[in-house]
């Protein structure tokens, strides 16, 4: 059985590099046989559709070379459990908490010797995620995972007697594409991620790209959750653009990902000099170039793409809103920003949509503003479909992740990108 460590005390106390150093212990069991202790890692991805464990780790390499004929899915049995890192009013609900066996599909050792045990895992599968969703709220939050591992045959070892191990420790989650980002706060309090791209000789100043999130990723400060951690493992958006592709199409690229308090749209005003200060910033201590800072964002973000390129008409050298709020969702009130605004951008603008979005209608927003902003450019969608798996029509931020809006003359969307200057 194991000692449990959730994700969450390990992120905030630091311990996951303690955890994972974790030796067999030096009480002797009964028959003179020493418990073994090995710790294991939370191997994690980000699919289009949110983050998944899609593997588990175990640091075994200590235990001597491992005769891999002997590992099967069978080998050990792991089970998952999810919850809430804060709690959860009566009557309300949150989506993706879990408590179940996880379907091993192989076992196998990596270069170091180590066994990884590959889980089943999917597009619309449950039973992996990271994150859950809370319906009042409107927010995702990192859920507390416990994973428990249960050996159920020895491990055949090339030289010695076969051993079991006793004691399994939980560490870090790892996500090498989420882990690339490190974290930072600006002046006002505003928490963000950012990507750096590598260096090398001689090389000048990079683009900037600035990703604004979703509704679901921002902050829920009445419960004191701000975590600098759903922008990235919501879904692909920022992620995409560190993708080697994406780095090669823009000659290297850093990707800076701010979370806002709350959502972007309670009010975008005020939020707007909060993420300029952060763009102020990384162009006076990093290798940014000033005329080449593009602005993407889904939904709420896109929005507050829009908002950002009101705000500051000289600042942007390309905006991308995708399925992004023009008008109130309830259909009463003020526009969120004006005909007057729209047809005052002139910063170079691709907006993208799918027709059978049911959360930000494309009509009166995305085709809306692409009618009033001078020169823009749309792609519509009818369906977000990626490798064979039909998401919800409101991700078609999916698409830009992947680098698939095109225009007629085949032109890619990053491409058209990478050759904006301001």
């Amino acid at each position: 059985m194991s000692t449990p460590v959730t994700r969450r005390t390990v992120l905030a106390g630091g311990a996951g590099a303690a955890i994972g150093l974790a030796l067999p212990g030096p009480t002797a069991h009964a028959g003179g046989h020493h418990p073994t202790s090995v710790s294991f890692t939370l191997d994690a991805t980000t699919l289009d559709g949110g983050e998944q464990v899609t593997s588990v780790t175990l640091d075994t390499r200590r235990l001597g070379p491992i005769d891999p004929a002997g590992l099967h899915p069978g080998t050990f049995t792991v089970h998952a459990r999810a919850t809430s890192p804060i709690p959860i009013a009566p009557g309300d609900l949150i989506f993706s908490e879990y408590d179940l066996d996880r379907t091993v599909t192989a076992a196998r050792l990596d270069r170091q010797g180590n066994i990884v045990l590959e889980l089943s895992h999917g597009e619309g599968q449950l039973g992996g995620g990271t994150l859950g969703y809370i319906l009042s709220k409107g927010r995702n939050v990192r859920l507390d995972l416990v994973y428990t591992i249960t050996q159920n045959t020895p491990l055949v070892r090339r030289h010695g007697t076969p051993v079991t191990i006793t004691d399994f420790v939980q560490g870090r989650l790892s996500n090498p594409e989420v882990d690339a980002f490190s974290h930072h706060v600006s002046g006002s309090g505003m928490k963000y991620r950012l990507y750096s791209p590598k260096r090398s000789p001689g090389s000048g100043r990079r683009p900037l790209i600035l990703w604004l999130h979703g509704a679901g990723e921002g902050a829920s400060l009445p419960d004191g959750y701000y975590d600098n951690e759903t922008t990235l493992r919501a879904n692909r958006g920022a992620l995409g653009f560190a993708t080697p592709q994406a780095q090669r199409i823009f000659s290297g690229a850093y990707v800076v990902a701010p979370q806002s308090t709350s959502y972007w749209m309670e009010d975008g005003p005020r939020f707007a000099p909060l993420i300029r200060d952060i763009i102020d910033d990384l162009v006076r201590r990093e290798r940014v170039d000033p005329d080449r800072i593009h602005v993407v964002g889904c939904s709420n973000g896109g929005y507050m793409s829009l908002k950002m390129t009101v705000t500051y008409p000289e600042l942007f050298a390309a905006s991308v809103p995708i399925c992004g709020v023009v008008e109130p969702l309830g259909g009463e009130g003020p526009p969120l920003v004006t005909d007057a605004e729209l047809a005052a951008i002139d910063t170079p603008t691709w907006l993208v949509t799918s027709r059978d979005d049911d959360t930000v209608p494309p009509a009166t927003n995305t085709v809306h503003a692409h009618d009033l902003i001078p020169g823009s450019l749309i792609t519509l969608y009818d369906q977000v479909v990626w490798n064979g798996y039909r998401f919800p029509g409101h991700f078609s931020w999916i698409y830009v992740a992947r680098n698939d809006p095109r225009l007629d003359d085949g032109t890619h969307l990053w491409q058209w990108m990478s050759r904006r200057r301001r």
